[in-house]
């Protein structure tokens, strides 16, 4: 039997198929022309679901320190901080004349 810290071969088949059916809900949710708020929320919603997932289990940060975690989550959410609070200076270069 397996450890704590090992998953069996039926996990990560479980594990896969569960992120390819998030990627399905997120395909049919996309064919379903939602109003644009609306499927940005669930898709980015759905994305981050994937993302959780795939680094909790498939790169095996679940089963390290806790030290590590509370080492990149910080660093992680000061990043996304700071992009919300610079990526709307990159609209500016819409409203900006080209010099020619």
């Amino acid at each position: 039997m397996s450890s704590n810290r090992e998953l069996s071969m039926r996990s990560y088949v479980g594990i896969g198929i569960g992120l390819m059916a998030i990627v399905g809900l997120e395909v049919v949710l996309t064919l379903q022309h939602l109003p644009t708020r609306t499927l940005l929320f669930s898709l980015v919603c759905l994305a981050s679901l994937e993302a959780l997932v795939a680094t909790m289990y498939l790169m095996h940060v679940k089963y390290e320190q806790p030290i590590l975690f509370w080492t990149i989550f910080p660093a992680t959410l000061f990043v996304l901080i700071l992009l919300c609070y610079f990526f709307p200076d990159a609209f500016r270069m819409f409203n900006m004349r080209l010099l020619k």
